[in-house]
């Protein structure tokens, strides 16, 4: 190993994934074994009571004013790789700590949130919809409901009987629609009766207000598994919103630095209108345009290796782990440029062997 360069981790197995009960124990243990670099909290609770975690990573012995960024996963349940390389990083920071000095450096002038969980309920029964039923991930503010984004205000009648979605029936059929009909609209989902009226993208929202009132700098929200980087937006009919020369510009050069460096496809109408389908409502498009701040949706894995998502365990998370730290570092190492639009021309130091080779 070259000096400096950073460790990759040495206990993650293949197969070997965390539910919800299995996440709360790996946070407590960084807790407990990092106490000076971590902060475990609940930023509120689920439809069924679980608290949604997050973790703070930061030098808590810098008291330098920091910039922040929010990383998170399964807001779909089922997408049970974001949730994985949310764990990963954090331990991925945590080992490298005093170790490695660009990490080190990032731990002490960043406070880097991440939430492994953000639906929890979904992830305890590999579903993509909170236990109302409802897409967390249509439910926020922004081109609320339209149902050309597939998004149909339906829910549980008088909060207990729940409305079917038709036509659809678990993440395999919404895959298959999705390989046979690239544009198809997806009339799948239920985006909830109103803005925010879940639980748990209430909490969200109001996280990342608090995040907001200092520097909060970037997000990011892992899914699966279309293998891409995406940047606002995602309604190419009626743009919730426009982006000023500034904003477009570095989202160009972050989607060219992806397509460069990682094995992921970079994502936009603003680069290529046909390649982006019909979604309303979306916590990353709310983010842009709520706080103005860079936000990206990284879609892990590809079904072209492993079976639909929504099935449980993949077989190669170690290798769909490790092909996160590109862009997890690379957004960290620039967290400062990020937060004031300037070119993300920072270049991270990864361990030996990073990116992996893609699977054959």
């Amino acid at each position: 190993m070259k000096p400096d360069q950073p460790s990759v981790l040495p206990n993650w197995t293949d197969g070997d994934y965390h539910d919800y009960f299995g996440t709360t124990e790996m946070l407590n243990n960084f807790n407990e074994k990092y106490p000076d670099l971590v902060k475990v909290f609940s930023i509120g609770k689920s439809v069924l009571g679980k608290n949604i975690w997050c973790i703070r990573v930061t030098n808590e012995k810098n008291n330098t004013i920091k910039s922040s960024c929010l990383i998170d996963g399964c807001i779909h349940g089922s997408e049970w790789e974001g949730g994985e390389a949310c764990l990963y990083l954090s331990e991925y920071l945590l080992i490298n700590f005093d170790a490695n000095k660009t990490i080190t450096h990032i731990l002490n002038s960043s406070e880097v949130y991440i939430i492994p969980l953000e639906n929890p309920d979904g992830r305890q029964k590999d579903d993509r919809f909170n236990d109302n039923g409802i897409d967390l991930n249509r439910n926020f503010d922004v081109d609320f409901g339209r149902i050309r984004g597939g998004a149909i205000p339906l829910g549980k009648l008088f909060g207990r009987i729940k409305i079917p979605r038709i036509p659809f029936n678990g993440a395999r059929n919404f895959t298959l629609l999705y390989k046979l009909f690239p544009s198809f609209p997806l009339w799948v989902t239920n985006c909830g009766r109103y803005p925010f009226s879940e639980p748990e993208s209430q909490a969200m929202r109001d996280f990342m207000r608090e995040l907001a009132k200092n520097d909060f700098s970037f997000y990011v929200n892992c899914h699966t598994a279309t293998h891409s980087i995406n940047v606002p937006w995602y309604d190419i009919v009626k743009p919730p919103f426009t982006m000023t020369e500034q904003e477009t510009n570095l989202f160009h050069y972050v989607l060219n630095w992806v397509g460069k460096n990682t094995e992921y496809e970079p994502v936009s109408v603003l680069t290529d209108k046909g390649k982006r389908y019909y979604d309303s409502g979306t916590v990353f498009d709310w983010v842009f345009k709520e706080f103005r701040i860079p936000s990206f949706c990284f879609e892990i894995l590809s079904t072209d290796y492993e079976p639909l998502f929504g099935e449980g365990k993949h077989d190669n998370l170690v290798h769909w782990m490790q092909t996160t730290l590109p862009f997890f570092m690379y957004l960290l190492v620039n967290i400062d440029n990020l937060r004031l639009w300037r070119t993300p021309d920072i270049q991270p130091l990864l361990p030996e062997g990073m990116p992996p080779e893609p699977l054959q």
